[in-house]
C-alpha cells in the first residue's frame, strides 16, 4: 500500500515522534472534554436552529462544545490554526491546523438519538495526519497517529480481513444537498445493499470512519462532507491497516468532500462496483430536484 498519506503529511509537516506525540495527546484531550460537554447536555438541549439548509442543524450544545474545546485548544497550541465548523477559521502563521467538528450527528443528538462524536483532526495543508473521536455514548476514545498507530480506549485497531465485497458489511451517508441534486447517493445505496451483507446509515461520518477502523465495518464512502467530518478519521483507517481513497476512483484529496475507506481487500471492487452506478430519477423515489 505504500506508505500511509498521514505518514507522508507528519514528514512533510517537520513533526518529530515527540511533536506528534504531544500533539495526539491534546487531541484526545479535546475529544473527552468534547464528548463529557456532549454528555452534559444530552437530551437537555435548550435551543436548535437550522443552518439554512433543510436538516443541517445546530444547537446549542454544538456552541458550548466547540467553546470549550477552541478554548482548550487555544491554550495548548497557541501557534496551530483552527477550523471549527460553527465558528469558521482563526487563522496563523504555518500550515498545520486543527479540524474541529465539536457534534458530528447533531440531527441524532437532537432527536435522541445516542450515535454522535466530538472529531479533532490535526491537517498539514489540507492532508491529514492524526485525530481523535470521541463517542461518548459508548464511552469510547478513538486516536491515532503516524508514530502512535490506531486505537479505541486502550485497544489497538485492525480493519477486517474480509475478502469479498459480498461478505461485507458497509456504512454510508446522505449529504444535506441531497434535495437539490441527482449525485445524492440514493442509487449507490441501493446498489450496494444487494451485493452486500447490507449497507448501515448512521449519521456520523466521524463515527462510521472509527467504525472501519475498529473493525465494525468493512468500508464507508460518502460525498458532501465538510474537512472537519473526514480529518481525524482518516489517520484511523490509514493506521489500523486500511486505505482511503476518493470515489469512484481517484487519490483522496480533503477538498473534494469525497471519500472511500475501507480494508485494502475489497477496495478495487468496490469501486469498481461504484464506478457502474448512475444516479435514480427523481420520480423513482418522489423527489423533486429545484
Amino acid at each position: 500500500m505504500g506508505i500511509p498519506s498521514c505518514k507522508t503529511a507528519s514528514l512533510n509537516a517537520g513533526l518529530t515522534k515527540d511533536d506528534i506525540n504531544k500533539l495526539l495527546e491534546i487531541a484526545k484531550h479535546a475529544a473527552e472534554r468534547g464528548g463529557a460537554s456532549l454528555m452534559e447536555n444530552y437530551g437537555r438541549i435548550k435551543t436548535i436552529k437550522c443552518k439554512g439548509t433543510a436538516g443541517d442543524l445546530v444547537t446549542n450544545a454544538d456552541i458550548e462544545c466547540e467553546k470549550i474545546i477552541i478554548d482548550y485548544l487555544e491554550k495548548e497550541t497557541p501557534n496551530i490554526s483552527i477550523l471549527a465548523e460553527e465558528s469558521g477559521y482563526k487563522l496563523k502563521a504555518g500550515e498545520l491546523k486543527w479540524c474541529i467538528d465539536p457534534l458530528d450527528g447533531t440531527t441524532n443528538y437532537a432527536h435522541g438519538y445516542p450515535f454522535f462524536a466530538t472529531s479533532i483532526g490535526l491537517i498539514w495543508n489540507s492532508n491529514p495526519i492524526l485525530g481523535a473521536i470521541s463517542v461518548p455514548s459508548l464511552n469510547e476514545i478513538y486516536y491515532a497517529s503516524p508514530e502512535h498507530g490506531s486505537f479505541c480506549n486502550s485497544e489497538k485497531l485492525n480493519v477486517t480481513s474480509t475478502n469479498s465485497l459480498s461478505n461485507s458489511l458497509l456504512v454510508t451517508g446522505f449529504a444535506y444537498d441531497r434535495r437539490e441534486i441527482l449525485d445524492n447517493n440514493y442509487a449507490e445505496f441501493c446498489w450496494l445493499t444487494h451485493r452486500t451483507h447490507g449497507v448501515r446509515r448512521g449519521g456520523a461520518a466521524a463515527v462510521d470512519l472509527a467504525f472501519v477502523a475498529s473493525g465494525k465495518v468493512d468500508g464507508f464512502w460518502e460525498r458532501g462532507l465538510a474537512k472537519w467530518d473526514m480529518a481525524a478519521g482518516v489517520p484511523l483507517v490509514e493506521m489500523a491497516g486500511g486505505i482511503v481513497s476518493n470515489y469512484p476512483s481517484g487519490n483522496f484529496d480533503l477538498n473534494t468532500g469525497r471519500i472511500l475507506a475501507c480494508n485494502p481487500k475489497i477496495q478495487n471492487e468496490l469501486m469498481k462496483e461504484l464506478e457502474k452506478i448512475r444516479p435514480l430519477t427523481p420520480n423513482s423515489y418522489g423527489g423533486k430536484l429545484s
